[in-house]
């Protein structure tokens, strides 16, 4: 039987992961994910790609949301009430036009020492209304698209044997970010077509298939890039079609609720792999 054995969730998008025995799963995915984002001064996201220090920021955020801390070594601490009630101001994510509300100066100049660049960090207004794309619809916080990302140990597993093959070290989990980790699945990328899945009371719609970027090539231990894998062995046999490649499969929510590392994973309808 398959069951989730990680549960991750990135408040601010492009920093590290916050594990969780158990979470709330929201229409927008887990409980806080990506519900807040680091911009340069004039609204533009900022991200791996270009800032992959954001790898060393490690938040911690309350269940009820309240209260955010972010650490990084060598630069210690920034705590902040969470306003989620100000002004919001215009913000950019992949050049398209969304708001976000400023967390002040504080958090500003921290994110800006440790980045090494002029930034501001906003939180996704209550007002958010963005809909996703896929086969699914759905809603998400700034994530790069769908709420949820799914992957399975197997899909890592064959990845890091066909870097065996090559000479190349294997990879963790987190250079892929993923939001559910499912073992159980024995063939690598059975995740690209389970296209209905229920986990305890909630249940995910199949999107689409999760392209990659520089970002994998990032080590999140020390934010710098280490390339050109895993993306030089992925495109030997995971090209999609539309281009890139693919690894790994987003989700929308479909029913909301509560699930926990443990929990059987269940898939209710099967399709054909798009790649």
């Amino acid at each position: 039987m398959a069951r989730v054995v990680k549960l991750l969730s990135y408040p601010v998008k492009g920093c590290a992961g916050m594990p969780s025995h158990s979470a709330v799963l929201t229409p927008a995915g887990l409980a806080h994910d990506r519900s807040f984002m680091v911009t340069s001064e004039d609204g533009v996201f900022r991200s791996q790609r270009r800032d992959p220090r954001l790898a060393l920021v490690r938040p911690e955020i309350g269940t009820d949301g309240r209260r955010l801390t972010l650490h990084a070594p060598g630069w210690g601490s920034v705590g902040i009430d969470v306003d989620d009630s100000g002004r919001p101001r215009e913000v950019e994510l992949f050049g398209a036009p969304f708001r976000g509300i400023d967390q002040g100066d504080e958090a500003a100049a921290w994110l800006s020492d440790v980045l090494g660049t002029p930034s501001r960090l906003v939180r996704v207004p209550a007002d958010h209304d963005r809909v996703t794309d896929g086969r699914t619809p759905g809603t998400s916080g700034y994530a790069d698209s769908c709420a949820v990302h799914v992957l399975s140990r197997s899909t890592l597993d064959l990845l890091n044997e066909r870097l065996g093959e090559r000479g190349a070290p294997p990879l963790p989990m987190d250079r892929f970010r993923p939001n559910i980790v499912v073992d159980g699945w024995h063939t690598p990328h059975t995740e690209d077509r389970a296209h209905r899945i229920t986990i305890a009371d909630t249940e995910l719609g199949y999107a689409k298939l999760a392209i990659r970027c520089v970002v994998t090539m990032v080590d999140q231990q020390v934010g710098a890039k280490a390339g050109p894998e895993p993306l030089r062995t992925l495109a030997a046999y995971r090209r999609a079609a539309e281009g890139g490649v693919a690894f790994g499969t987003k989700y929308a929510v479909l029913r909301p609720g509560k699930l926990s590392v443990g929990d059987d994973v269940h898939v209710t309808s099967w399709g054909a792999s798009e790649l």
